[in-house]
């Protein structure tokens, strides 16, 4: 009985021992994985984001804003990262909201104004740029389709060189307000009677010609579209397809060119001039 006892106390230490063992190798185990995870911590910084849904022309308050912690490689340009740069202790003045914010979006400089400065279209004109209204009405503007941040393409009619062209004068020109609308969050259709737009300095004085000189339409470009318009412009012998035929004796002869699928028609037809 004594030697059973024995052998059953030796073997009960092994197994306790062993159980030492096994649970201190754990431990170790887990406390290297702890200080790995430790070291591979991404480093943060504090940006501020909306507590609520800001709208355009909403002033933005200390209240509406939070601070919290995001990764430093992937801070939005822009960004507000301290108190004192979005609300300035010299000032009491507030910024305004240029652009629609969703809850826990950060605050960029490109959605607010700077402290005191309210949502007009001059918070919008980029370096170097000027606001210049155009005329427009139903049919010249669109029907009514347009709003502030498209792009449209602006086309002159009036006289030159003797005869009636219509012309591209300028592509892609930004629309920064409809009368008296600079709200790009605005989708419901507006019949304007102005809409303002930006370009440089040169190109304003083109546009102000042109507009005294004749009439202008606009023709809306794509969001998606990045393609480079070209010179165009088109008189009435190239919308009729007319073409002038001068013989070397002989009276001057004009004629019309029709296509019929592969076929083309030639027909004769009286001058015009």
């Amino acid at each position: 009985m004594r030697i059973i006892f024995g052998l059953v106390l030796v073997v009960g230490i092994g197994l306790a021992g062993f159980a030492v063992y096994v649970a201190k190798d754990r431990f170790t185990q887990y406390q290297a994985a702890l200080a790995s995870q430790r070291d591979e911590i991404v480093p943060t910084t504090s940006v501020y984001v909306v507590t609520r849904q800001l709208r355009y022309g909403e002033e933005l308050r200390p209240a509406d804003v939070v601070a919290i912690e995001w990764p430093e490689e992937y801070v939005p340009f822009g960004a507000f990262t301290n108190a004192e740069e979005l609300f300035p202790a010299d000032t009491d003045e507030l910024r305004t909201v240029l652009r629609v914010m969703e809850r826990n979006e950060p605050v960029l400089v490109s959605k607010v104004t700077a402290p005191g400065q309210d949502a007009g279209v001059a918070s919008r004109l980029a370096q170097g740029m000027r606001a210049f209204a155009l005329r427009v009405d139903v049919s010249t503007g669109v029907s009514g389709f347009l709003r502030p941040g498209d792009r449209v393409d602006v086309y002159w009619t009036g006289n030159a060189r003797g005869e009636n062209v219509t012309r591209l004068i300028e592509a892609s020109l930004q629309i920064i307000a409809i009368d008296q609308i600079a709200d790009e969050d605005r989708s419901n259709p507006t019949i304007a009677r102005t809409i303002t737009i930006e370009a440089p300095p040169d190109r304003i004085a083109a546009l102000a010609q042109a507009q005294a000189t004749g009439s202008l339409s606009l023709a809306l470009v794509g969001v998606s579209d990045d393609t480079h318009s070209a010179t165009i412009e088109v008189d009435q012998e190239d919308l009729l397809g007319v073409e002038e035929v001068v013989a070397q004796e002989g009276p001057r002869v004009c004629t019309v060119r029709n296509r019929r699928g592969a076929e083309v028609i030639i027909t004769p037809v009286p001058c015009t001039n």
